[in-house]
């Protein structure tokens, strides 16, 4: 996959672009694989975005594994391969069954031993699916969270929606020798409910 716009190396960089780089990589992110290789051309929105991605990565009421499973859940449904990959082995590192992230992967209905992550699952498929969640999924998820939970993971699927458009939209590659997860593919990937 080639990409649409230039991914510019550091020694291209502009100063404002690399004192964000920088700052980027001294943080907790430490990488720069994704969007942000390209929004780097937007030094402003790059830090906003990065900003923003942090505070929805680190300091949520929703636990890392739950949020690893809405990333991947938004990766497949927008057939981000980049997104997907990184992701789904996150979710796995995080502690979501390996099983999980195939069926996500091949697009078949998951199995969960654990409510919470049926009940995040359902929600994010339902919004990326529906553009919306039902009544019951939206009081399942306010019910185990509350109303700062309920925002903040709307708000995550949102956010890695964002990603997986910006990775789709510039053709933002996997790193040289990585195989993609899943065919390549335009639109939208169906996810079925959970078994």
């Amino acid at each position: 996959m080639t990409p649409r716009i230039t991914l510019p190396e550091p020694e291209a960089m502009n100063e404002a672009q690399r004192a964000l780089r920088d700052q980027i990589l001294a943080s907790g992110t430490g990488s720069m694989v994704g969007p942000q290789r390209a929004n780097i051309h937007s030094p402003d929105l790059a830090e906003a975005w990065w900003k923003l991605g942090d505070m929805l990565r680190l300091r949520t009421v929703i636990p890392k594994p739950l949020l690893e499973l809405a990333i991947i859940v938004a990766g497949r449904r927008w057939n981000s391969q980049l997104e997907f990959h990184f992701h789904g082995a996150a979710a796995i590192k995080a502690g979501i069954a390996p099983a999980v992230v195939e069926a996500i992967r091949a697009c078949a209905p998951p199995v969960f031993e654990d409510d919470a992550a049926r009940e995040v699952y359902e929600y994010t498929r339902q919004i990326q699916v529906n553009g919306a969640p039902d009544d019951a999924s939206h009081a399942a998820i306010t019910a185990r969270w509350g109303e700062r939970g309920v925002v903040e993971l709307t708000a995550m699927i949102g956010f890695y929606t964002m990603v997986c458009i910006a990775l789709n939209a510039h053709r933002i590659p996997l790193p040289e020798g990585l195989e993609p997860p899943f065919p390549a593919e335009p639109g939208f990937s169906t996810l079925p409910p959970a078994a």
